[in-house]
């Protein structure tokens, strides 16, 4: 008689935004290397929290992530009714699901959601990117990882620092260093990037432009601040060299809104996940209000000029590799005419396999 194989341990992520598709893809490779997959069955809700197809279902086809078993289709909505709804919609699924861990990405609405549906359902819950500080309560994505890390049951952590702070917090004994899984995806990836052809490969070359990103409600929500961003932007393409802005609904909404537009910027549709990365690592320099980008462009030892006060990921920060510029005209073009002075970079964000250090964690973890 045959010994009997226990049955494959239950994992669902809960994804919503550009970034946890790209953290979930890494996790996907990360099984499928593990005992090919089979000891674990791996389901993907998708709460719909970026609904858009440049913002969503392109990441899934461009990553090789497997369609999401429920997409709950929230959409837009102020931070309550986003998730409030989530939560709503979330709870049946969860509870019929059952999973032996629930995984939950980084600091947005769906993250926040999944972490009080999940804890009030009595799930067993883990938090990749936890232990990331801002220090700034005005954001929101800095609620959201603290409500997060507060209620997983284990904190998976990109970089030492975020193992500190934990441990500062008194939630070390659920804490695990596994490295960054961005780093991971940007090392699968890149090559990919690279070979990508058309008119934005062509047009935009290594070291002659400057790539800017915004989207954070800090910046969009703050008429003052947007458009002083957007003064920044134009002066850096008339005095230093051109600037790409691939413009993010929400941001190309609030422009329409105030009835301004960028004149010297070159303004695009929003870029798939592999031409950001192609984009990134040719670009002279990066302007961003984005956590991922900011890691994306030390990732590929690009100077990066973060337009906000304060940043997570304080390790970009060390010799200047990513300078804090916030919303003032002056500091950011300053900044762009010293970008050629940074580095160099060091190596901060683990092995390149973090996914598999994190599938190691749950299955040691799942009794």
């Amino acid at each position: 008689m045959s010994a009997k194989h226990p049955p494959p341990m239950r994992l669902l992520s809960v994804v919503g935004a550009r970034p946890q598709f790209v953290k979930a893809a890494v996790i996907c490779k990360a099984l499928a290397k593990i005992d090919g997959g089979a000891a674990i069955c791996h389901r993907i809700v998708h709460t719909g929290q970026h609904y858009d197809p440049l913002l969503s279902e392109v990441f899934f086809q461009e990553l090789d992530i497997p369609p999401p078993d429920h997409n709950l289709e929230v959409g837009s909505g102020s931070h309550a009714a986003q998730t409030g709804e989530m939560m709503m919609r979330l709870e049946p699924v969860l509870a019929a699901e059952e999973p032996d861990w629930m995984l939950l990405y980084g600091d947005t609405n769906s993250t926040l959601a999944g972490a009080i549906v999940g804890s009030k359902l009595g799930l067993k819950m883990a938090h990749v990117e936890a232990g990331l500080r801002s220090y700034n309560r005005l954001m929101p994505e800095e609620i959201n990882r603290i409500v997060a890390d507060r209620l997983c049951d284990l904190l998976l952590c990109p970089t030492p620092l975020s193992v500190e702070n934990l441990r500062k917090e008194g939630l070390g004994g659920q804490a695990v260093l596994t490295g960054d899984v961005m780093y991971d995806a940007a090392l699968a990836f890149r090559e990919r990037a690279e070979l990508l052809s058309g008119p934005m490969a062509q047009s935009w070359r290594a070291g002659e432009f400057a790539l800017a990103t915004v989207h954070r409600a800090e910046n969009t929500d703050d008429a003052g601040r947007l458009r002083a961003i957007l003064r920044a932007l134009d002066c850096i393409a008339r005095r230093i060299c051109p600037v790409l802005l691939p413009l993010h609904p929400r941001t190309q909404k609030r422009l329409a809104d105030l009835g301004v537009s960028p004149e010297a910027v070159t303004v695009t549709q929003p870029a798939t996940y592999l031409e950001i990365l192609q984009l990134e690592s040719r670009a002279r320099f990066i302007l961003t209000d984005s956590g991922g980008v900011q890691k994306e462009a030390y990732f590929a030892k690009v100077p990066c000029i973060t337009l906000r006060e304060e940043t997570e990921w304080e390790e970009t920060l060390e010799n200047d590799c990513n300078v804090l510029a916030g919303a003032s005209v002056e500091r950011i073009v300053a900044a762009a005419e010293d970008a050629g002075r940074a580095g160099p970079w060091t190596p901060v964000y683990g092995d390149g396999q973090a996914g598999e250090h994190i599938v190691r964690a749950l299955r040691k973890r799942v009794a």
